[in-house]
């Protein structure tokens, strides 16, 4: 599923089915050629668009969690696909990016947390730090979000960070993919991409 990945240094977008990955990654690239749609899982392969004459790409990963129509079975086999992939090819990782739904993510990390069930989004977030990949987690739909302030500490509780968010700037951004307004999101990467001595790369991500 995974084996034509072109030779490059990468940012990674993951998250669960129908968070609008493929909308922040057509805002980032400027490129509508990206499978969007309403039914969760249309990405289920990794879509990347690369520079190879600059050794970079944006890599845009299939969706985990509940997918109509696709057994539970094929939903965890996605799942380990994309946590072999982030393992396998961490050294190229400049950053990744855990886009979650603004509106939801609390009450989905909430549902499925328990003695013996950590949730998805809270799992990749640590995952991705363990391997020391710089990570922003990308909240996007805060146009439909009434108490911003409020929703985002609260998921900076959940993933383990302690609140207020404003002071995780590197690592919260609220964004509205389908708005066009990622800039939060562009300004984090802009300080992982300087912090690894790749200035060539900030055209990217203004």
């Amino acid at each position: 599923m995974f084996e034509d990945r072109p030779d490059c240094e990468e940012v990674v977008l993951a998250g669960r089915s129908n968070v609008g990955k493929s909308t922040v990654m057509r805002e980032l690239t400027g490129h509508s050629t990206f499978t969007t749609g309403k039914k969760p899982g249309v990405t289920r392969s990794p879509n990347h668009f690369d520079w190879n004459s600059e050794g970079f790409m944006f890599t845009d990963l299939p969706g985990f969690g509940f997918m109509s129509g696709v057994e539970e079975g094929r939903r965890e086999q996605i799942k380990t696909d994309v946590v072999r992939y982030i393992e396998g090819n961490a050294d190229e990782i400049l950053a990744g990016v855990l886009v979650v739904d603004g509106k939801s993510a609390v009450d989905i990390i909430d549902r499925h947390s328990g003695p013996d069930e950590i949730p998805h989004d809270v799992e990749l977030f640590h995952f991705l730090w363990e391997l020391d990949v710089p990570t922003v987690v990308a909240v996007n739909k805060m146009d439909k979000v009434d108490d911003r302030d409020e929703r985002l500490d609260d998921l900076c509780d959940r993933l383990g960070l302690h609140p207020p968010w404003k002071q995780w700037q590197n690592t919260i951004a609220p964004i509205s993919a389908k708005r066009g307004d990622i800039e939060s999101l562009n300004e984090a990467l802009q300080t992982h991409f300087h912090e690894q001595k790749r200035d060539d790369l900030l055209k990217f991500v203004t």
